[in-house]
């Protein structure tokens, strides 16, 4: 298994969902090594948990002076698609919402193509559990034998509830079932947003929103249980930040951006997580034996 990139570059354009502002993204291949950067405002930044400075209802990374923020999508769709290296170029603070989810991006990595790089992939296999918590809510990871297992589950007020959904992350199981899942909030929380400085940018065309009886949008959910969907489609982009392919199970009950992110940075400190070449995320043939620490 060998590193990727993207067979060509594109552009994206759009509004930030929380800044509300207009933006063109450009990604363009990288070469091997490389990893994920984004760059803009006279600075590259690493797409590295290390690098994340917020993560209240979006992942934001900054870096010499610079900040760019809703990653996860742009950062799930690589990551599910196996584009290892590539460069994030953006004329403005924040990547594009599109409808959001992540169907665009999926969509114009496809289209794009992808080709293989001169250099062994590598992967961080999950070698002893990491959990962490806040309150009600929990994520841990724990080892496996092959690829990503996810079990997410969330609890929210009606009408969207408890839902779960488990399923082990393929290209085909992101492009089926995640990729479309979209942002979701209550019409009741969003003049207190707004007061925040957030989802200043969010419309009925970007956000799944609910009233108190039902999803307002025209045309209603795309899944019954689109907002779990939604919620394992960013735990997707925030482990992407790890810097290699996991290779173990994640469940989480309660989570979002700012547990995910914790649970890197433990687990990572804690040498939970160990460098390998990627064979297929599947048996891992190791590197250095040693533990991924910043």
């Amino acid at each position: 298994m060998v590193q990727q990139t993207l067979a060509r570059g594109f552009t994206l354009t759009g509004h930030g969902v929380h800044g509300g502002h207009p933006v063109s993204m450009t990604l363009a291949p990288a070469g091997a090594g490389a990893g994920i950067v984004f760059s803009g405002a006279g600075a590259d930044i690493e797409a590295h948990w290390s690098r994340v400075d917020a993560s209240n209802l979006r992942t934001r990374l900054a870096g010499d002076g610079a900040s760019v923020s809703t990653v996860e999508h742009v950062m799930a769709a690589l990551a599910a698609l196996r584009v290892d290296n590539a460069l994030v170029l953006l004329d403005g603070d924040e990547v594009p919402a599109m409808d959001g989810s992540a169907r665009d991006f999926v969509s114009a990595i496809d289209d794009a193509g992808v080709v293989a790089l001169p250099a062994p992939r590598r992967a961080l296999r999950v070698v002893k559990p990491a959990r962490v918590s806040d309150g009600a809510g929990w994520a841990e990871l724990r080892p496996a034998n092959a690829g990503l297992h996810l079990d997410v589950e969330i609890a929210f007020p009606c009408p969207i509830g408890r839902q779960r959904l488990a399923l082990d992350l393929t290209p085909e199981t992101f492009r089926r079932e995640l990729a479309g899942a979209r942002s979701f909030g209550f019409l009741r929380d969003a003049e207190r947003l707004w007061r925040e400085g957030l989802a200043l940018g969010a419309n009925l065309d970007n956000t799944l929103v609910f009233d108190a009886r039902a999803a307002i949008n025209p045309q209603g959910v795309r899944f019954a249980d689109e907002c779990v969907r939604h919620k394992m489609l960013d735990v997707v982009g925030d482990l992407a930040l790890a810097g290699a392919p996991i290779i173990g199970a994640f469940r989480s009950y309660r989570g979002g951006h700012s547990l995910n992110l914790a649970l890197l940075e433990a687990a990572a400190r804690a040498g939970a997580l160990a460098l390998e070449l990627d064979s297929a995320h599947n048996e891992g043939v190791s590197v250095t034996g040693r533990s991924l620490s910043p």
